[in-house]
């Protein structure tokens, strides 16, 4: 992800950087079941994943940043128990997902 998909917004007094529409908006029509679907595991996998980067390359610029640090590991944890459902309820579904994400799986 680069820097267009970084949006910066004050947030009392820590820094929050939220994922662009545009992103967000392209992550659900690639995953989503059916029109109106923006909560399957599929959607919020694909959309954390995209958080996921974004979050990476932030802090591979701020090492220092143990918030920041502290949220992906947060979101890394979310991610992978929503796999672990996906692949407990629907295999084919996280076998697609995970190789359209090029995620690693166990």
């Amino acid at each position: 992800m680069g820097k267009e998909t970084c949006i910066v917004q004050k947030k009392g007094d820590a820094y929050v950087m939220p994922l662009a529409k545009e992103v967000k908006a392209k992550a659900i029509e690639n995953f989503h079941r059916h029109d109106k679907d923006t909560g399957s595991p599929e959607v919020q996998i694909a959309i954390l994943t995209n958080r996921i980067n974004q979050l990476t390359e932030h802090l591979r610029n701020n090492k220092q940043d143990q918030s920041c640090r502290r949220g992906l590991l947060k979101l890394v944890g979310q991610r992978r128990r929503l796999l672990t459902y996906l692949r407990q309820s629907n295999y084919q579904a996280y076998i697609s997902v995970t190789d359209r994400l090029q995620l690693r799986r166990k």
